[in-house]
């Protein structure tokens, strides 16, 4: 009995001749420009359906992009090809965010629809890909030279593949009966000479009369751009200001004055640090630290001095850009087997093989290290001894401060992947139908391992600050004379020499200090996908408007995994970010029926109506069932016009990090309400009353809330909203979380006018809504509710407390919550346009546009009024307004050029300026002056009246032009079976506009444009 249904190679011909986007059906061009005869099909599978069929155009919007589509632009890694669709948001985390930590970092993700990756279903050849363990698929792991084509399923799918799949599925589908060989080399970089890539890969296939192998290797090296080499990036807020927070906590050490530790002439309260060149030992070498930076108020005396500005002073200051990565190193090697075996006639064994390797690191600023930073569980402050021998007081010094800035913090990721997937397939006769049915296995394995260099052993540090004294030969030794530590139980360290500086107890020069205090830490993960599944698809019957399809299928899946930090980070005794080990597993059985409906056919505004209905029944051993069903239509009331639309609902499962996450200390950026500059305090008399006297029992600042400022790094006031804070918070995992569910809905057209040969055009409605969404609950969210809306049992000390004596929140506990939605709505236009003449060559036009209407994301505990994120940056999400994609394509005989335009419309973001006085600034040493009252504009700010008195707080939105990047690629098919590309990303070297909120970066540009003009050179043999 021969197979029914061809190989998915056959329909690729069929269903994606069209080009990209609209999925019309036309005859695809060679690399001759010939036009291959089109091929006669029998059913296939396209994503979003399990049952099989002619037609490629479904009621469900896919995107299809070919392996043509791959090769003619520079961009080469899935990720890359991915996060150039017009419906495509900003993953969780981008390569421009070396902050990042966990180990999700070093990966590449997708987030359709920017509604989070976590909520993007990503497939390979139809089955899950792996996660980690908090759900994210790392797309590195996917050789670009495996693939065939990627179909792209922009709507929700919870009833066909399960959890995740609310935003949409992405699946990957590979080579297979490939026939040959070729070798491809690819060679690129910027034209500041950095940030090159290379890439090489080999594919080769053969087949018989029994079977067919397919391999492909590939090998890709990403080399790093550092932000110190670019004018956006080079400051924190960019080359416009380029002496603008730079930080205090520099790497020239220093300390605050007090009554026991003091210098004489310099008041008590002030920060000071080592003159140039000055003798650390001696007291009248420390002067005052200039903590003002940047642009001084119009009135305020430039005059040099103890608490003045002085105008474009950075002195004692650290710019932590010059060590911090804007683009992050990676490499990657993987090889990928597609086999097939032909057990019978009606038999077919189909096996993947996947080993994927990606090494990926982050390079940022040495740690800036504060007296106070450990925390209470780490044994609290480390204090420079009274007795150490560079201590120039005297007196313990609790308050010093030194950025470890001659070890930069490195953290090294190594992901190894290993997949393998076997298929036993089939197709039986029952009656005068056909049956395709199928069993398989799915094995899916992640190792990782993370190095991190760079951060302080706490206890090593208490030592090498404790008692020292210089011994007969000349060198400083830990302990006293009477009592001294050996150099391998101690070595002393001098945070008051500078970098750069050589010299005893300095970290320049020193690799026995480097070595005893600074420790690698290691820490590893693993996580399994483990997925048993059978489906079965056919006719049931043949009904007047056509055949009855249906498809039934039933699924085990397990996820388990886990993640382990080094010891020292689980003990909290490195300055690396505390965590506890992650652990846990889950399995699901579910099962799931399709049908295909036929109404109408063949009838006048009726050439085809059916209805596909689908239902998936879900049972999870950790919140127990759930049952989503989805509904599509389809009318044809013309052959060149499909009306469509679906309703369907989705949901997205806790992960295992979500239940059984460990706990992390993490540097949370905030905006406390009690402060009287930028929080609710400063003009609501209920939330300055709740920080008064605190609400259940837990809270209360006193006399203290009418002046309160939130601290920031450094132990400074906060010079804006949402500062980071001084001490780590610690965020957690929550057990009792319940699935997200969703709604979406999708109502559009697919038109190939008769009158215009070779032009096609979809249209597109989209709305998607999440309610109990899974959100990490947050510090500025849990005070909130605290003061502003008095929910006691927010307000525990078991949440949060504070300092007696400063009021800053000095413990923090928070982990995921069911809470609010996410409401994203907008409308997706693609049109797609080919033109072949007989002596000009051949064109292809084609366009993808998503504009976005609304995008809320609620995440209270109580009800509140939803704002829209869309085009606001450094919101939770950034979504653009509209973005879109045209493509134009030239073909002539063996030449080619492909021009790619990539639009983003513009973006606002907010800003603020306060009025600085004494009293709230008092560790500053600013004085009290009248400012002028300052708003934003396209390049910083303007003067805008004056004002004068008591802290003041101003809030405008800054607004930025819309970008676009365009791309273009010239080719040669050689007369030696070769292709010789070469082309430009970004080939007019557009920057985009500076943005201080820092969106999807920790630099002032967003993450996500392009930094440069990127040349490329490919050459493809072909054997």
């Amino acid at each position: 009995m021969a197979f029914k249904t061809n190989p998915l190679r056959d329909a690729i011909t069929y269903a994606l001749l069209v080009g990209t986007f609209t999925g019309t059906a036309m005859a695809q061009e060679s690399a001759t420009g010939d036009q291959e005869e089109a091929k006669t099909l029998d059913r296939i599978e396209v994503t979003g359906t399990r049952i099989r069929q002619v037609d490629v155009e479904t009621a469900q919007p896919v995107t299809f992009i070919t392996r043509q589509d791959i090769e003619r632009q520079g961009f080469q890694s899935v990720a890359d090809i991915l996060q150039n669709i017009s419906a495509t948001g900003t993953p969780p985390i981008t390569r421009a965010q070396p902050l990042s930590a966990g180990e999700a970092v070093g990966g590449v993700y997708i987030s359709l629809r920017n509604l989070g990756a976590a909520r993007t279903l990503i497939l390979l050849n139809g089955r899950r890909l792996g996660i980690t363990t908090s759900g994210l698929a790392d797309l590195a792991t996917i050789p670009a030279s495996a693939v065939e084509r990627i179909e792209v399923l922009k709507d929700g799918a919870s009833s066909i593949y399960g959890s995740d799949a609310i935003a949409g599925v992405v699946n990957v589908i590979t080579r297979t009966n490939y026939e040959g060989a070729q070798a491809s080399a690819y060679y690129g970089q910027y034209d500041e000479g950095d940030g090159a890539i290379t890439r090489g890969d080999f594919v080769m296939g053969f087949g018989g009369d029994r079977g067919s192998l397919t391999l492909a290797a590939e090998w890709t090296k990403e080399d790093p751009v550092f932000a110190r080499d670019r004018p956006f990036s080079a400051f924190p807020r960019s080359d416009i200001h380029p002496t603008d927070q730079w930080t205090a906590v520099s790497q020239y050490g220093g300390f605050v004055t007090t009554a026991t530790a003091g210098i004489p002439g310099i008041p008590t309260g002030s920060r000071v640090m080592l003159r140039p060149g000055g003798n650390p030992r001696n007291p009248a070498d420390y002067i005052v630290q200039n903590t003002n930076t940047g642009s001084c108020p119009s009135n305020t005396p430039a005059a040099p001095g103890p608490g003045t500005c002085i105008p474009g002073s950075v002195d004692g200051k650290s710019n932590t850009n010059e060590q911090t990565d804007l683009r992050n190193p990676l490499e990657s090697k993987s090889l990928f087997v597609d086999g097939i075996f032909d057990i019978t006639d009606a038999i077919r064994f189909r096996t993947n093989l996947m080993y994927s390797n990606r090494q990926a690191s982050r390079g940022i600023a040495g740690y800036p290290m504060q007296a106070t930073t450990p925390t209470p569980s780490q044994g609290g402050a480390v204090v420079l001894s009274g007795q150490s021998y560079f201590n120039p007081t005297g007196a313990d010094i609790s308050t010093w401060w030194r950025r470890t800035w001659e070890v930069p913090r490195i953290s090294e990721s190594d992901l190894t992947t290993y997949r393998f997937t076997g298929v036993f397939e089939g197709s039986f006769d029952l009656g005068e139908r056909t049956f395709d049915w199928d069993v398989s296995y799915l094995w899916n394995q992640n190792r990782l391992i993370q190095e991190t260099y760079g951060n302080l052993n706490i206890p090593r540090l208490r030592l090498a600050m404790g008692p020292s004294f210089l011994n007969a030969q000349g060198r400083v030794q830990c302990g006293t004379a009477a009592n001294p530590l050996s150099f391998d139980a101690c070595v002393p360290f001098n945070p008051f020499l500078p970098a750069g500086r050589a010299g005893e107890g300095g970290l320049t020069d020193n690799a026995a200090l480097r070595n005893y205090l600074f420790q690698a830490e290691k820490a590893t993960g693993e996580t399994e996908t483990t997925v048993i599944s059978a489906n079965i698809a056919g006719i049931l019957a043949t009904l007047p408007a056509g055949d009855l399809g249906f498809a039934f299928g039933l699924e085990n899946r397990k996820e388990e995994g886990g993640f382990t930090p080094d010891a020292l980070a689980v003990a909290g005794q490195s300055t690396n970010l505390a965590s506890l080990p992650t652990r846990g597993s889950y399995s699901v059985d579910e099962a799931y029926v399709e049908f295909q409906i036929p109404i109408l056919a063949d009838l006048p505004f009726a050439q085809e109506l059916s209805l596909n209905v689908a239902s998936r029944f879900s049972d999870y051993d950790t919140f127990g069932e759930t049952v989503n069903n989805k509904f599509a239509l389809k009318w044809k009331p013309i052959d060149s016009l499909m009306l469509r639309a679906t309703y369907a609902d989705g949901f997205r499962a806790p992960t295992i990090a979500d239940l059984y996450g460990g706990g992390s200390q993490t540097f949370s950026f905030f905006t406390d309400p009690c402060d009287t500059s930028f929080g609710s305090s400063a003009n609501n008399p209920t939330t300055r009353a709740n920080c008064t006297n605190g609400v259940g029992g837990n809270g209360a600042l006193g006399a203290l809330a009418a002046t309160y400022r939130q601290l920031a790094q450094g132990g400074a006031n906060a010079g804006a909203p949402n500062s980071q804070t001084p001490v780590p918070f610690t965020s957690g995992s929550n057990p009792n979380l319940q699935p997200e569910i969703s709604k979406s809905q999708t109502i559009g057209f697919v038109w190939s006018p008769d009158f215009v040969e070779g032009l096609g055009v979809a249209l597109d409605w989209w709305k998607i809504r999440i309610a109990d969404t899974i959100v990490a609950d947050s510090p500025t969210q849990i005070l909130n509710d605290c003061y502003v809306l008095g929910v006691a049992a927010r307000c525990t000390p078991n949440i949060f407390t504070r300092d007696p004596v400063r009021g800053n929140v000095n413990f923090l506990q928070f982990a995921g919550i069911n809470a609010g939605f996410r409401k994203a709505e907008g409308f997706d236009f693609d049109v797609t346009y080919r033109l072949k003449t007989e002596r000009f060559g051949d064109f292809m036009i084609a366009s993808n546009s998503t504009y976005t209407v609304r995008d809320y994301l609620v995440t209270a505990t109580a009800p509140q009024r939803p704002l829209s994120n869309v085009g606001l940056a450094g919101s939770a999400s950034t979504t653009f307004r509209l973005r879109s994609n045209l493509n134009v394509s030239w073909q002539m005989g063996s030449f080619g050029v492909s021009w790619i335009a990539r639009y983003y419309s513009g973006m606002k973001e907010s800003c603020t300026y306060f009025t600085p006085t004494s009293a709230a600034n008092a560790n500053l040493g600013v004085q009290p002056v009248t400012v002028d009252h300052l708003e934003c504009d396209d390049i910083g700010f303007k003067p805008n009246g004056a004002l004068t008195g008591t802290t003041s707080q101003l809030t405008r939105r800054r607004s930025v032009g819309s970008n676009t990047f365009n791309d273009v690629q010239f080719r040669w098919e050689a007369p030696w079976n070769a292709t010789i590309a070469v082309g430009a990303n970004n080939v007019f070297e557009k920057i985009g506009p500076v943005m201080y909120t820092q969106p999807s970066a920790n630099v002032s540009y967003y993450g996500g444009f392009d930094i440069g003009r990127f040349w490329y050179l490919k050459y493809t043999q072909r054997f």
